[in-house]
């Protein structure tokens, strides 16, 4: 690794701090136009008489068919240009896309839709996660991280709030009126609205100073170089017992939340709570329990750390974990909605302790040369995952195995019960690979 005093300080907190808020609202409004579709499941499946099997494939491979494929291309030119002007358009790419679905006429223009909105968020986390690790020393980044990756609740809970808000005021008035654009049914509008607004942030994006690129460690003989993409594959497969172990772990995680994305009709066929009555209450859950579970799985990451555990941000990993599953297996098993919102409080909180601890681990074991890269190595491969056999296996459960909407419950605990073994092999066997990684003579404080 290069000497530290051979570098230029970290940039001013204060700043640093501005940045990773920028980007903190930058992923809370990505995971608000990918999640508000969560909403309008009903309109949209009344509109396009589509099955709940077809509304999975919206929900999952639609969006990750580019969000996937592009993420380490992505990734490997994040460790190269500008990750400032990257986000930026990719901020007005995927605000744009998703007002287009507005006017998607069936099924096939929605899912061209979706495909686009997942092309402008695939520039996001890879070139964000790079660029908050500049700007904050190793026993700092955690938190940061953390703050950052807790834009997926703040986004799931904003969405919760007003997708459920907006569907039920569709359910009084099928059609709004909406200046330039004229009359149209409530859920395209509900794109447009929220939408737009996200280029405001692409334009903020230009007020984000490129930091200088730290944690450099010789890949091919020096720590200079830039690697290719073909020797950044080849550093992550020769380290494969720490990062495999981490990447597929963490795949439970994904497969988990983004089925999760069926919580709205779960509470609605089960119970019969109204659309503004489960965006209220699964809004102010995500609210608190999921910043809660980032930031508290960051301080535990830091704090680990602090204490000499070179595998401290792998161990807040397996403990997020431990926490998610169990109780994503019981919640939807609950004999009442109150229960149930309790249960999945606390799934909710494992949840998010494990996406932002899996970033933070990534990025702590990943050299500066092949960050980039290795966050998109990782979005990829949890994200494959999540997407492609989240939402559709929920869907396909329901559908083919039980073969009743009201159902969905048991297909909801199903998938967790099915990850739990798998996962908890894989990430226990990393933490010990991954301190042994962090012991290498080549790394040090």
């Amino acid at each position: 690794m290069t000497n530290a005093a051979n570098e230029p300080p970290y940039p001013n907190p204060k700043y640093a701090w501005y940045v990773v808020t920028l980007l903190l609202l930058s992923y809370i409004v990505s995971w608000l136009d990918r999640q508000i579709l969560s909403y309008l499941i009903g309109p949209i499946k009344s509109s396009f008489e589509l099955s709940d099997t077809q509304i999975g494939l919206l929900l999952g491979p639609a969006f990750a068919v580019f969000y996937i494929t592009l993420g380490i291309p992505l990734g490997w030119l994040a460790d190269r240009k500008s990750r400032r002007s990257m986000i930026g358009w990719g901020i007005a790419l995927w605000s744009v896309m998703t007002a287009i679905s507005a006017f998607a006429k069936n099924f096939g223009q929605l899912f061209l839709a979706r495909i686009g909105v997942g092309v402008g968020e695939a520039t996001l986390t890879p070139a964000a996660l790079s660029l908050i690790n500049d700007y904050f020393p190793r026993e700092k980044r955690g938190r940061a991280v953390s703050l950052y990756m807790s834009g997926i609740s703040l986004g799931t809970a904003i969405g919760s709030i007003l997708g459920g808000w907006i569907v039920a005021q569709v359910m009084k008035t099928p059609e709004v009126t909406l200046p330039v654009f004229g009359v149209m049914e409530g859920w395209r509008a509900t794109f447009l609205i929220v939408g737009l607004p996200g280029l405001i942030l692409a334009l903020l994006m230009l007020t984000v100073k490129e930091p200088y690129r730290r944690d450099r460690i010789a890949l091919d003989g020096t720590a200079s170089a830039q690697p290719s993409l073909l020797d950044a594959l080849k550093y992550y497969w020769a380290h494969r017992g720490a990062f495999g172990c981490l990447w597929f772990g963490q795949t439970g995680m994904t497969v988990i939340g983004y089925g999760q994305f069926f919580n709205a009709e779960l509470f609605r066929r089960t119970w019969g709570w109204g659309m503004a009555e489960i965006g209220l209450a699964l809004g102010i859950m995500f609210l608190i329990f999921g910043p809660t579970g980032a930031n508290f799985g960051g301080w535990l990451a830091d704090r680990f750390t602090k204490q000499g555990d070179k595998g401290g941000p792998m161990r807040a990993v397996l403990i997020a974990n431990a926490i998610l599953i169990p109780f994503s297996i019981i919640f939807p098993l609950m004999p009442t909605p109150w229960l149930a919102l309790a249960m999945l409080a606390l799934s909710t909180l494992g949840g998010a302790m494990a996406s932002a601890c899996g970033a933070t681990a990534t990025t702590v074991l990943a050299p500066n040369q092949v960050r980039a890269q290795a966050v998109a190595v990782y979005w990829v491969i949890i994200n494959f995952a999540g997407l492609f056999l989240g939402p559709p296996l929920v869907g396909l459960i329901t559908d083919r195995v039980f073969g009743d909407e009201a159902a969905l419950k048991y297909a909801l605990a199903a998938v967790p019960a099915l990850m739990a073994v798998p996962v908890f092999v894989l990430l226990t066997r990393g933490l010990k690979n991954y301190r042994a990684e962090m012991a290498a003579p080549e790394r040090h404080n």
